[in-house]
């Protein structure tokens, strides 16, 4: 079993810490082939900018496998400069404007700080006081001599932080399975092709992994990300029934969603080796949202994938919370699950 220690915080810090806005990860990237360099037989950034890796393995018919995370995090986009340091902007991926009044933000390449501003409440109309606030409402405010250039991306200015079982960040969506990846890499089976999309523009409409999957073609493929924990009590204080995933109850394998119907085959799979290898795990509830692997699916005469996740709460907001026993047990049954394949898993559906 692999473990979870110092430099793996670190690196996730590092990540986490990182501004990486779909379309212009290019911070996140410089991390990711400065760690995959040493390790890797071949390193490409391709034409989108996902960083592509392969770490060849020994022996005849090897499986190439495919494992993906993408590089890129929810954010904002400086659309206009209205002067005196204001800027209009807009989302860059799904973001609800509930969690933006009043928050911190860095824009640019020089992370320069600013605040998501908006008119307070006691000076609003009583009717305005209960309505949504829209975009054309918000202003990113950079003070006087705050500069930024329309295109520009921005992105909440959260720090990384571990408190006790957990940690809390930005961006966990899906730094964390970029640590994953870049920790299977340095500890890669030798009996496969490992192949490692560090993908780009997952939050805006999965390009860069469909790209990757091309390119890779791949035997089979798993789609490491970070999934939604709807497992707080609802409005009245009953407990909630509609939840994807539970905080603490292990990697969340994906069945259906709303891109993809999850490969029986590799379910079945995981479910049998985490049971032999005494990993906890939980099932992600059917229903809408997605991950890498509805592009990866499709690519070429297709390609069977499944997703898992690390669960994490309050996802595309300001800071996210997530338990380090989960992000454990999601490396370590990916792990187990590279020691184990055999082209077998994938063998004509019955």
């Amino acid at each position: 079993m692999l473990t979870i220690g110092s430099a793996q915080f670190k690196l996730l810090e590092k990540l986490c810490n990182a501004a990486a806005v779909s379309g212009d990860e290019g911070e996140v990237r410089k991390i990711v082939l400065d760690e995959v360099k040493p390790f890797a037989d071949e390193v490409k950034v391709d034409a989108l900018g996902s960083v592509l890796v392969t770490k060849r393995g020994t022996g005849r018919d090897r499986l190439r496998v495919l494992l993906d995370a993408h590089m890129d995090e929810v954010g904002f986009m400086i659309v206009s400069d209205e002067g005196d340091g204001l800027y209009r902007f807009e989302h860059v991926g799904g973001i609800d404007n509930r969690h933006l009044l009043g928050k911190q933000v860095i824009v640019g390449k020089d992370h320069t700080p600013g605040v998501i501003g908006a008119a307070p409440i006691h000076l609003l109309a009583a009717d305005a006081r209960t309505r949504k606030v829209g975009l054309d409402a918000l202003r990113i405010d950079l003070g006087p001599n705050g500069k930024a250039k329309v295109g520009d991306r921005a992105t909440f200015a959260t720090k990384f932080r571990r408190s006790g079982p957990s940690i809390l960040s930005k961006s966990i969506d899906d730094r964390i399975g970029v640590a994953i990846l870049i920790e299977l890499l340095k500890h890669a089976p030798a009996h496969v092709d490992l192949c490692l999309a560090f993908s780009v523009q997952e939050e805006i409409g999965l390009y860069g992994a469909k790209v990757a999957a091309h390119y890779f073609d791949p035997d089979l493929a798993f789609a490491i990300d970070s999934t939604p924990a709807h497992d707080l009590p609802m409005h009245d204080g009953t407990e909630s029934v509609t939840y994807n995933t539970k905080l603490g109850h292990g990697p969340a394998i994906y069945t259906v969603d709303g891109h993809t119907v999850h490969d029986p085959r590799l379910i079945r799979f995981l479910v049998e080796t985490a049971e032999a290898e005494g990993i906890p795990y939980q099932f992600r509830q059917p229903g809408g949202g997605g991950t890498d692997a509805g592009s990866i699916q499709g690519a070429r005469a297709g390609v069977p994938t499944v997703s898992v996740s690390v669960p994490h709460r309050y996802t595309h907001s300001p800071i996210s919370i997530s338990r380090v026993d989960d992000w454990k047990n999601t490396l370590n049954l990916i792990y187990a699950a590279l020691g184990r394949v055999t082209r077998s898993v994938i063998a004509v559906r019955k």
